[in-house]
């Protein structure tokens, strides 16, 4: 007898428990994304779809601000807007590189602990949602959005 799997069920084996969140109207500051709490997660996959065009000058990036230590980039910032980021683009955000418009390989496996995912825009336009997923590395560890 075979046994079919759902999307959402294999999505979850694959890469854990997913969260999305909104930016809402991007404006020139630092908003909180996802919260960690409970101790370390491994966040395995970090993507963002741009849901009202970004058409203004927009240095824009994501960082790790934990509760305790230093807050980490998640990607370096990059111009989205000079160029309009179109509605329906895929942002993946990789450590080490600039935020990447369309399809790119992506970090994986980043280890992170209690604190906030946050957007750092500069700019004042356009709607990015934010969908990650995880895996807890320690019991009652999780991520919601903020």
């Amino acid at each position: 007898m075979s046994t079919l799997l759902r999307a959402s069920e294999l999505r979850h084996i694959a890469l854990g428990v997913r969260v999305e969140k909104s930016t809402g109207t991007l404006a020139a500051t630092t908003i909180p994304l996802f919260t960690i709490s409970g101790g370390l997660v491994i966040v395995t996959s970090l993507v963002g779809r741009v849901t009202t065009a970004i058409t203004v000058a927009n240095s824009y990036k994501l960082q790790h601000n934990p509760t305790a230590g230093t807050t980490v980039d998640l990607c370096t910032a990059a111009d989205l807007g000079t160029t309009d980021t179109a509605v329906g683009e895929i942002l993946v955000a990789k450590k080490g590189s600039a935020i990447a418009v369309g399809a790119a390989d992506q970090a994986v496996n980043v280890v992170m602990d209690s604190g906030q995912i946050e957007s750092v825009s500069a700019g004042t336009d356009g709607v990015i949602l934010w969908a990650l997923t995880y895996i807890p590395l320690e019991g009652g560890a999780s991520i919601v959005a903020a």
